[in-house]
């Protein structure tokens, strides 16, 4: 694995000389700005109006983490979802297309120190758009008082799918070589791996037996990010949902490797 670093600088620099790296950062930082900035107008509507109307309970109850940062990290995972498909469809299609996987696989790299090494490569971009969200709450804490803990559990979240969401675009990539259809079939397979899929299954399970609806609805559920995400959103960090983050990351590298070793052989 010692070549894993030259690659991930390599995939980086081809990424930042590409115009695809500039408009996805400018996009993300203008997003957020427009979602932070409406949301802490609509906590300061809100806050206004508790106060005028004299709700006391409501005003105990109103908090920097559930009123405006946690909206604003459940806004920007939307936002990561259609994004990140254009930082990952590059990854092996490119190569595909300009014929330079030949060059690569056979080299001395292993499948492995390729896969990994562009993966790497794609996650730091993504955790760089993590560290770009992470400044708008963090202006918080000059002005105001919100909860570190709560607010560290749920950028940690948004830290996590990003890279989940990578490892989903990885594969997509390694499975064609252009770029378009990459970007399309990792789209799909985020936006049923992060938000349709249980909903899917159940429609798909309308009218069978209760209870092997709900045991599959359970188990969907699980396999989705949404609900592992929201956990860490709500400042819950537990073992079981940093598993399963590992899990689906190791998963869908397994694929990519998979797929990128069988070109290979044709």
């Amino acid at each position: 694995m010692r070549h894993v670093g030259a690659i991930a600088q390599r995939e980086l620099r081809s990424l930042f000389v590409s115009p695809v790296a500039y408009v996805v950062l400018t996009l993300w930082a203008v997003l957020a700005g427009t979602f932070f900035l409406s949301n802490l107008l609509s906590f300061q509507e809100q806050l206004v109006r508790a106060q005028q109307f004299q709700a006391f309970d409501r005003l105990a109850e109103m908090n920097l983490n559930d009123s405006l940062i946690a909206p604003f990290i459940g806004a920007m995972w939307i936002v990561m979802l259609f994004l990140l498909p254009a930082v990952t469809m590059g990854l092996f299609a490119s190569e595909k297309a300009n014929g330079t996987d030949e060059l690569l696989l056979t080299s001395p790299l292993t499948v492995w120190e390729i896969v990994i090494g562009k993966f790497a490569a794609a996650a730091a971009f993504a955790l760089l758009m993590t560290v770009i969200a992470a400044f708008f709450p963090a202006v918080l804490f000059v002005y105001g008082d919100p909860e570190i803990g709560k607010t560290a559990a749920g950028l940690l979240g948004l830290a996590l799918v990003s890279v989940a969401y990578v490892s989903v675009g990885a594969f997509a990539s390694s499975v064609t070589r252009n770029q378009l259809i990459a970007f399309i079939l990792a789209l799909v397979l985020l936006l049923v791996l992060g938000l349709m899929l249980p909903f899917l299954v159940e429609i798909s399970l309308s009218g069978s037996d209760p209870a092997a609806t709900r045991t599959v609805a359970a188990f969907m559920r699980y396999v989705a990010t949404g609900i592992h995400f929201e956990n860490l959103l709500s400042g819950l960090v537990d073992t079981a949902d940093l598993v399963y983050f590992g899990v689906v990351v190791g998963s869908f590298l397994l694929l990519a490797k998979t797929a990128v070793e069988s070109s290979r052989w044709r």
